[in-house]
């Protein structure tokens, strides 16, 4: 009994070493390598803080494009999804409350052609991508808000576009916060 007793506090004193302390100072010298030091990606225009690349922000002028919705109102401290099954009835409202004015800000455009992203809240309901097709079905009302070419915000829209990692791993997909940067700065 004495030598597991041994064994049991020495595999404790190196799994605390390991997992207390090795661990969470690889993960802070990971974090410091990213971009923005492991605080985020801040992004500023003319000197003022825009926000931050890794956290959607809210977007309700039609000149603007829009990103996934949020059930916390893209506030990053406290994140969360909604919990609320595909057949609940308060969510089944939720989102055709969405499709509505999805519908009603993008004359033209049938409920079947809206992406799902831009009607449902991500998990953590802070994402701050969107594909291309939700920002190309979204490039018409921009365009007529901006006077601006549909050819313009196209290939916006496609600059914008980061591929997938390695060419295979996950989606395409565009960070709203910069695209709207971006089209801030088209004239």
């Amino acid at each position: 009994m004495k030598k597991n007793l041994l064994i049991s506090i020495k595999l404790t004193a190196v799994f605390i070493i390991l997992l207390a302390v090795i661990y969470p100072l690889f993960i802070a010298a990971v974090g410091k390598a990213t971009p923005g030091g492991g605080n985020g990606e801040k992004l500023s225009v003319n000197g003022k803080v825009a926000g931050y690349a890794n956290v959607g922000q809210k977007f309700t002028d039609d000149k603007y494009f829009r990103g996934r919705p949020s059930n916390v109102d893209y506030n990053a401290a406290g994140s969360g999804g909604s919990n609320k099954g595909p057949s609940n009835p308060d969510y089944l409202k939720t989102v055709q409350e969405r499709i509505d004015s999805f519908l009603v800000h993008n004359p033209g455009i049938t409920k079947s052609a809206i992406p799902v992203e831009l009607v449902t809240a991500s998990g953590s309901g802070l994402d701050p991508d969107i594909s291309p097709a939700a920002a190309s079905i979204q490039v018409k009302r921009i365009a007529a808000a901006r006077n601006l070419s549909a050819d313009q915000l196209h290939t916006l829209v496609a600059n914008h576009t980061q591929k997938p990692l390695l060419g295979l791993l996950g989606p395409s997909k565009i960070n709203v916060l910069k695209l709207n940067i971006a089209l801030d700065k088209l004239k």
